[in-house]
């Protein structure tokens, strides 16, 4: 598996697992318009990319994001998520942080753990200002996997994600949509945000066994709607 670059400074058939599936894990991530980051996630392990994942510290306004019309001030510190819990499909998960390696590339969540979110720790928190980033498996080898009914998530859903600080974020989607990883709409999905946003993502759509991977990715964009301690 191959993944990206570190960060630049301030910058279809059944859609059910199968375990006959050769299918590796990973997170692969593409460059971005206007210093955007891109995150896309495969099922490959001969994926490559150049990408470059936005630091933390950028701060760029997206006239053109699927974000509600979230109270503005309605955001929180920074603060690692632990766990998520998205009732309607079934999800309770721990997280693993997702970080660069000693290659520069991106480390994708363990293989072996089918019920792991990943976040991406160099961007926004969930609850903080901006786009945070969290991601996870469709399916493994060995079966279905933490986001195999992500896709399936309507509008108003609830997410919630239990942060190190004790308080509980409750995220309201806003919309779930698929979309090829030839044609991933970088800026619409990555660009910082004013207010405090959410993108989960995972693959979907169509297996292609010929290049070992989906060929579109499912995200789902919220917006911070409330929080309370745990």
């Amino acid at each position: 598996m191959t993944a990206p670059q570190s960060p630049q400074p301030n910058s279809n058939p059944s859609r059910t697992a199968s375990a006959s599936r050769p299918i590796g894990r990973g997170l692969l991530w593409s460059a971005g318009a206007f210093l955007l980051g891109s995150l896309l996630v495969y099922n490959s392990v001969d994926t490559s990319a150049d990408p470059k994942p936005q630091s933390h510290s950028a701060v760029v306004a997206n006239p053109h994001s699927s974000a509600s019309p979230a109270v503005p001030d309605l955001a929180l510190p920074r603060s690692a998520p632990k766990r998520v819990s998205i009732p309607q499909i079934a999800v309770d998960a721990p997280f693993t942080q997702l970080t660069i390696g000693p290659t520069g590339q991106l480390n994708a969540p363990p293989a072996g753990d089918k019920n792991l979110v990943g976040w991406y720790k160099d961007g926004a928190a969930p609850g903080e200002r901006g786009s945070a980033i969290i991601a996870g498996h469709v399916d493994t080898k060995t079966g279905p996997a933490v986001f195999l009914q992500l896709e399936s998530l309507k509008p108003g859903a609830t997410i919630n994600i239990t942060r190190e600080d004790g308080i509980i974020a409750s995220f309201k989607v806003d919309s779930v949509e698929t979309f090829n990883k030839a044609r991933f709409p970088n800026e619409r999905v990555y660009s910082d945000a004013p207010t405090a946003q959410l993108r989960v993502i995972t693959c979907g759509g169509a297996y292609d066994r010929k290049v070992k991977d989906y060929v579109d990715n499912v995200v789902v964009f919220a917006h911070l709607a409330s929080f309370r301690n745990a």
